[in-house]
């Protein structure tokens, strides 16, 4: 399946470089409780940086790219708007948001490799569309830009990654202007115990398997997806994490049956 976006802090020797798992067996029970869960994340994602897209678009069965439309559409970018996208990967998000009416869009990930593909994609885009596109290195805890800065601010299937998700929504209230739009996607386990229990074996047991073949991946970055799904808050928790910020009309709606789920909500 789609992506396991990054924050957090410090120096990491990169887990498939060295040879070493970011994660182990015993460790994925619940990925979130481990106090070492930033570096892991980075050294993971720096592992698994060249074959990403290829992973994501075979293992969604193409539809990551309709989430990130659809997350566009949940944005209402206007003419003028200021777009941030934390986690952004290796930037497909953020070249969405580039391609509406957003004067400026800034993709901001924890992960030096996954910028460096971001950049590169960037380099493809003609005309004025990735002039808007700005991509720097930083963590979503403690996002390094004034307050009231941003018109949009998305993060997409990044916000289980972080070491502390209460932090980060309390950053990306701060840093949302009056008025601003938060689109969250993230991944889900549908309701329909069919789908939910097929769901399941495919994330569980297959897609380990073929995308850890797909990536030569030895940092264990894709048994800790379906990991860090289901551990991860349920729905009505996650709509009761961003309300805490004091953001309001926060709204969910699953996309592919429940596969995935789109948040928004708006700075009052």
């Amino acid at each position: 399946m789609d992506e396991m976006h990054k924050t957090g802090s410090g120096s990491v020797q990169p887990a498939g470089v060295a040879g070493a798992a970011a994660w182990v067996d015993a460790e994925l029970s619940n990925p979130h409780q481990n106090n070492e869960k930033a570096g892991k994340v980075r050294s993971m994602f720096t592992a698994i940086a060249s074959s990403y897209d290829l992973n994501n678009r075979v293992h969604s069965l193409g539809r990551d790219q309709a989430w990130r439309k659809y997350a566009v559409k949940r944005g209402q970018v206007k003419s003028g708007d200021a777009v941030l996208d934390v986690a952004c990967g290796t930037g497909d998000l953020t070249q969405a948001f580039a391609a509406s009416e957003a004067e400026e869009v800034i993709g901001l990930d924890f992960t030096a490799a996954m910028l460096d593909h971001a950049r590169i994609k960037q380099r493809r885009i003609s005309g004025e569309t990735g002039k808007k596109i700005t991509y720097i290195e930083g963590d979503a805890q403690a996002l390094p830009f004034d307050a009231a800065r941003f018109n949009v601010l998305s993060i997409a299937f990044g916000i289980r990654n972080v070491a502390s998700p209460q932090k980060a929504l309390a950053e990306f209230y701060r840093v949302l202007k009056p008025g601003g739009r938060l689109v969250v996607l993230e991944f889900d386990r549908p309701s329909f115990a069919p789908l939910r229990w097929f769901n399941d074996f495919y994330c569980g047991w297959v897609m380990p398997r073929t995308a850890t073949m797909i990536s030569g991946d030895t940092s264990g970055a894709y048994k800790y997806l379906p990991a860090s799904v289901g551990t991860f808050m349920i729905r009505a928790e996650m709509c009761k994490a961003i309300a805490a910020t004091g953001l309001k009309d926060v709204q969910s709606r699953g996309l592919s049956l429940g596969i995935c789920v789109c948040y928004s909500a708006v700075k009052p």
